[in-house]
């Protein structure tokens, strides 16, 4: 008897996800952060409020579709994708992001978003294709999306790309051909090398409020 043929299938579900906010009276400007792997939305969002000036914007700290538990303890973390149905789940988080930032604070208010490790794929995508276009994006320890500098449709925002001087994941290599292409698409890019390893640091939080305000006062 031949064997049954086993189908794969892609059910759309609802699903819930976990989104930090802290407003501000009077934002001058919406800074949307994703964490990377195996983090969570605290994390992110600790590092959106050590920003020097940070009380001047509304936060918004997105946290991952994919929750589990850290180890064997009880600590929560989450990670945006894996390779599996990944155009499906691309489309997922681009939605649930745009959701969250409308729900943050008025379409008028200008919009940055931050990454780190695998939420700088994240805060690309939300940058280009979701909703409300940001003006700019941080990018610290991940690589920009292939998908997006193969679309020459796409009109990248002004971007900010990090990496420490000891990170053998995000290396300089990835750092430079990151900066040649966006630059051959006619991106204003600033680059990074800051002393530390695969992290978020204080030079990288300096950084980026300068790269935040630059952009503001133009």
């Amino acid at each position: 008897m031949a064997a049954l043929a086993i189908k794969s299938l892609n059910i759309a579900t609802r699903i819930h996800g976990r989104v930090l906010v802290r407003e501000a009276e009077d934002p001058v400007a919406v800074i949307a952060g994703f964490h990377g792997y195996m983090e969570n939305a605290e994390t992110q969002m600790a590092r959106l409020e050590a920003l020097p000036d940070s009380g001047r914007a509304t936060l918004v700290s997105v946290q991952g579709l994919h929750r589990f538990y850290r180890g064997r303890g009880e600590e929560v973390v989450a990670g945006w994708m894996t390779r599996q149905d990944r155009e499906a789940m691309i489309a997922d988080n681009i939605e649930y992001t745009d959701r969250a930032i409308e729900s943050s604070a008025p379409a008028e208010i200008p919009l940055f978003t931050l990454g780190f490790s695998q939420g700088v794929a994240m805060a690309f995508r939300a940058a280009l294709r979701g909703r409300r276009r940001a003006i700019g994006v941080v990018a610290v320890g991940g690589d920009v999306p292939p998908e997006l500098l193969e679309d020459a449709t796409l009109a990248f925002p002004a971007v900010l790309l990090a990496r420490g001087e000891r990170d053998d994941w995000y290396t300089n290599a990835n750092l430079e051909a990151d900066a040649s292409a966006l630059r051959g698409r006619h991106t204003q890019v600033e680059t990074l090398v800051y002393p530390g390893a695969h992290e978020w640091t204080v030079e990288v939080a300096a950084a980026a409020a300068r790269f935040i305000d630059r952009h503001l006062t133009r």
